[in-house]
């Protein structure tokens, strides 16, 4: 463990961290942060893998910049200087990797809150992998949060953990005896199951449930290629002129539910920060989702493709998509799973929640040419899992 952040680099860093954020520099962890810093909160320590140190140190230098910057001018007195220390660790190890931090006043003992976001984010991933961080990593965060006595901890799940559930999922449904489609899925579920088992033993918590997310609306700008941009890859790769999509039996009936990055961002930054969203399952998804052949048929018109949908049995589909990943188009068979998903996802209680904050998913038709704009330019966005 070290706490190697210089002050020109992140901020005055020479109050004890506040709040502790696992999941940066990713870009949802950067997106948050900024958020969090911009309204006073902190100072925040960002646990990070000692892999990420330069990229950590470059996103925390910016931040810290532009929020001191914004702030500049204002009357606030109770705000804190921006400041970010860089804390190498690992989640998967118990303690954090942080050893005595946790129990030092001067380090991290002071912290009240944790932002929970680190986890891997990739359909295919290997079992032993998604039980060490998704599972296990969530657990010695739990146990990291009860052990700084913490007045909050902000957890980002996912609404798949529904699984394969037939039906309308609620924030408050989770343990439905659901089968999953990965992996992932059923990771993601087991760590909720841990979060809301310490939740009822009174660790005050809130959980985050984002739908499939995408590129910022307003730039597109995405640090990973994966989910639907699989089926724009597959749009790439074709003649504009007549190019061919999967569709399965029920799709017709299958929403695809999908939300900009910003949105989850704004969201979980409007909903973090009052004391009365405490015990709280968010879903941060569209109310009004596309199905799956509007999907299509939008995302179509957008990358300038006049596509025609092949009715196909899912195996056929799979298959279809390893051998076209073989050939280098890189389609993930895992995300056909998801023209049939059986289960759609509403939001009551965020809706009430942010209703008047301004913070709410804009519809999909609105931002994607950004989304597929983004995606053209820069082909080059990884779509590697991302821990």
């Amino acid at each position: 463990m070290s706490d190697r952040a210089s002050a020109d680099s992140a901020g005055d860093g020479s109050a004890p961290p506040e709040l502790l954020f696992t999941g940066f520099p990713g870009f949802l962890g950067s997106a948050l942060l900024r958020r969090v810093l911009a309204r006073g909160d902190g100072p925040v320590a960002c646990l990070i893998q000692p892999r990420y140190r330069e990229l950590a140190e470059d996103r925390a230098r910016e931040i810290v910049a532009e929020v001191g910057s914004e702030a500049d001018g204002t009357d606030s007195e109770s705000a804190h200087p921006p400041a970010v220390h860089l804390y190498e660790g690992d989640i998967t190890e118990p303690d954090l990797g942080l050893g005595s931090a946790l129990d030092d006043p001067d380090l991290l003992a002071g912290v009240e809150e944790v932002y929970h976001l680190a986890a891997v984010y990739d359909l295919s991933v290997d079992a032993d992998l998604a039980e060490s961080v998704n599972v296990r990593g969530t657990e010695h965060v739990l146990d990291a949060a009860e052990r700084l006595a913490v007045d909050r901890l902000h957890y980002v799940s996912t609404c798949y953990v529904s699984g394969r559930y037939d039906g309308v999922f609620t924030p408050d449904r989770l343990r439905e005896g659901q089968s999953f489609n990965n992996r992932y899925e059923a990771s993601k579920y087991r760590a909720e199951v841990a979060v809301r088992e310490r939740m009822a033993d009174g660790l005050p918590a809130t959980v985050y449930r984002p739908a499939i997310t995408v590129g910022d609306s307003e730039t597109g700008e995405t640090d990973k290629l994966d989910g639907p941009y699989n089926l724009l890859r597959l749009l790439f790769a074709q003649p504009a002129r007549l190019a061919f999509a999967f569709t399965l039996p029920g799709a017709d009936e299958t929403e695809l539910n999908v939300v900009p990055r910003d949105y989850v961002v704004d969201a979980i930054a409007a909903l973090s920060g009052r004391p009365e969203t405490v015990g709280e399952t968010f879903q941060l998804c569209d109310p009004e989702p596309l199905t799956v052949p509007e999907f299509v048929a939008t995302l179509s018109d957008a990358a300038g493709r006049r596509t025609v949908t092949v009715p196909t049995p899912k195996r056929v589909a799979k298959a279809a998509a390893r051998l076209l990943s073989a050939a280098g188009v890189g389609v993930e068979p895992a995300t056909i799973d998801y023209f049939d998903h059986p289960t759609r996802y509403r939001c009551p209680n965020a809706r009430a929640a942010l209703d008047g904050t301004g913070v709410e998913p804009p519809p999909f038709e609105s931002y994607v040419d950004r989304i597929v704009a983004f995606a053209r330019e820069n082909p080059s966005v990884g779509d590697d899992p991302m821990t």
